[in-house]
């Protein structure tokens, strides 16, 4: 498997705990990623697009909130499994660096 960007992963990370709106991804990401993942509006919703239709997303639910319509989007379980995936494989990259004698990070 390739490895996924960044915004990718975190993306997929942030629908680990349930459906969020687009909004609420674009936070969440940025949260979870320490601010290095800033999601533009159009970059997001074309992420969102490429996932569904990689089937790694779906959308849950559609509501219409100050009459403009919300979608929330939930990861599928293919989804779940790829963003689990690249991460043991950032895990496996990261043990050959971290904890090397002789390295700032041991």
């Amino acid at each position: 498997m390739r490895s996924m960007s960044e915004p990718t992963y975190f993306i997929l990370a942030a629908l680990l705990d349930g459906p969020l709106h687009g909004y609420a991804i674009i936070k969440r990401a940025e949260e979870q990623s320490g601010g290095r993942v800033r999601l533009a509006v159009g970059t997001l919703y074309g992420a969102l697009d490429r996932l569904a239709g990689s089937g790694l997303i779906t959308v849950d639910r559609e509501e219409t909130v100050g009459g403009r319509p919300r979608r929330y989007f939930r990861i599928t379980e293919d989804g779940a499994e790829a963003v689990t995936e690249e991460a043991r494989r950032m895990a496996r990259a990261a043990r050959i660096v971290v904890g090397r004698p002789g390295t700032a990070l041991s």
